[in-house]
């Protein structure tokens, strides 16, 4: 007599299909891309996608182009403009939103978190400690936070016990408390040169500032990110007005950033503070106590470079370190970087466009980690 079959209770995984987008989610991931480019235009962007077409054959007779702005409209990403006169169009704060968290998703999508970086930095820095509690996961969490056996209890109740299935939502993570809160100001050179010889340096500036912001936003809320532009002069700008903003005939007036930098920084009463500026790194304008410019765009002006050098030393009696980005590969400019970096004693990184993204979150997570005043 055959022994009767036994019946074993478990889970079953079964490899993970990924989901078809539909012709909408297809051409929103494309207008999400070129509305960073285009500095918010959305007629520009339409137009981009329109040549795109042609080629690629982005719409069909099934959804058109008309079918994607009415369904743009209708999910809330687009309104009319009423600067504009007839079809105007402008992107929503909901769409500005999402702008962010998509800067902020393709970056982290580069970055390996358990991983040291392509940077070197003589401070290696301190783990998270763990605070015993648990909380829901948010898009940035390490896979070594995750509480599996938690968050499979989670996906039991959320989804009984027949197939498993594991999602995003039921996701916790071994909560942790970092060493010191942070002040961060973001500048950003928005100089004719950002433009340069075809190469759009703005762009990427911009999305790192949108995902660095929205890092802060969702995972250091106690943290404050100030973002600041400079040409001719220096101001601070909104979060929401970063997809838009554009670079203009300018000239690059650093001392105006750093001095507006160390003002708002002044301000704040976190412990730790620091300056990371994104720049060609080449200064070419300062404002005279009479009001007007000196501006020379011929190689380094000592008296301008000197200016730099000062706001440098300036700021390391304050105790706020300097991290320079340097997204040009001019070897002179280089040594007037290294001059202001040795001035400070802070770092310079010259990363190009390339993994530009991924080297700023990794020394942000770097500084917070550790009590950067010296």
């Amino acid at each position: 007599m055959s022994k009767p079959y036994s019946y074993k209770s478990g889970y079953t995984f079964s490899p993970h299909k990924k989901k078809e987008q539909t012709p909408f989610e297809r051409l929103f991931d494309i207008f999400q891309e070129l509305i960073v480019h285009t500095s918010g235009d959305v007629h520009e962007t339409l137009n981009w996608m329109d040549d795109l077409d042609k080629e690629y054959k982005l719409y069909s007779p099934q959804y058109s182009k008309e079918d994607f702005i009415e369904d743009l409209r209708k999910k809330g990403f687009l309104n009319d403009d009423p600067k504009k006169e007839g079809n105007g169009l402008q992107i929503t704060a909901k769409t500005e939103q999402l702008i962010r968290q998509r800067s902020l998703n393709q970056i982290f999508g580069a970055l390996k978190k358990s991983g040291r970086g392509n940077h070197k930095t003589k401070h290696a820095g301190q783990g998270d400690d763990f605070t015993g509690d648990l909380r829901n996961y948010v898009f940035g969490d390490g896979l070594d936070q995750i509480s599996m056996t938690e968050s499979i209890k989670n996906a039991q109740v959320n989804h009984g016990a027949g197939a498993f299935k594991l999602t995003e939502q039921d996701l916790v993570v071994n909560d942790t408390h970092f060493n010191a809160q942070m002040s961060t100001v973001l500048m950003i050179d928005i100089s004719h040169s950002m433009i340069l010889y075809g190469e759009d340096r703005i762009t990427p500036a911009k999305k790192v500032a949108m995902a660095l912001a929205e890092l802060i936003r969702t995972r250091y809320p106690k943290d404050s990110l100030d973002i600041l532009v400079f040409g001719n002069d220096a101001w601070p700008i909104k979060l929401k007005d970063l997809p838009y903003l554009k670079v203009g005939p300018y000239h690059t007036n650093t001392v105006a950033g750093m001095s507006l930098a160390l003002d708002i920084l002044r301000r704040k009463k976190q412990t730790n503070k620091q300056i990371f500026m994104i720049t060609d790194g080449k200064p070419s304008c300062i404002k005279l106590p009479n009001g007007e410019y000196y501006k020379n765009s011929n190689g380094l002006d000592e008296f301008i470079t000197g200016k730099c050098l000062n706001m440098a030393k300036q700021a390391r009696k304050l105790q706020i370190p300097i991290t320079t980005f340097m997204i040009a590969q001019d070897p002179y400019l280089k040594q007037f970087v290294q001059a202001f970096t040795k001035a400070n004693q802070g770092k310079a990184f010259y990363t190009g466009l390339q993994g530009l993204g991924e080297m700023i979150f990794e020394d942000y997570e770097t500084n917070r980690k550790k009590n950067i005043k010296r």
